[in-house]
């Protein structure tokens, strides 16, 4: 497992620990999912690839964590899971005090970065 230390250094300044927590929980299951991926900032946000193309990226508002997933086009999840967008991403935002289930998140995540 690698981490970036601009990645740690991004979750380390998010002023907002529920932001953290999420972003450190999502970090790891990407690390999980895909033990060779590579992190960097990248428009400010941490991105992490693999292969050379992008698999996911997280980003942080005022009122959610973003997760998106690229090469998502063929995952199913129930309706309004995800918010609307190209179907080669899928992004979920979560909100404050929003129960996630991290292992279905994690499952999607693996099913998309397999096919990179």
């Amino acid at each position: 497992m690698s981490l970036n230390i601009a990645v740690t250094e991004f979750i380390e300044k998010i002023s907002q620990d529920w932001q953290a927590t999420i972003c450190n929980q999502l970090r790891q299951d990407i690390q999980q999912a895909i033990p060779d991926v590579a992190e960097r900032i990248q428009y400010g946000k941490p991105h992490f690839l693999k292969n050379g193309k992008y698999a996911a990226v997280i980003g942080t508002a005022k009122e959610w964590v973003s997760f998106t997933i690229f090469n998502a086009t063929a995952l199913e999840a129930p309706e309004g899971f995800f918010e609307s967008g190209p179907p080669e991403r899928k992004t979920i935002k979560i909100r404050k005090g929003q129960a996630v289930d991290y292992d279905f998140l994690a499952s999607l995540f693996k099913q998309a970065a397999n096919t990179i």
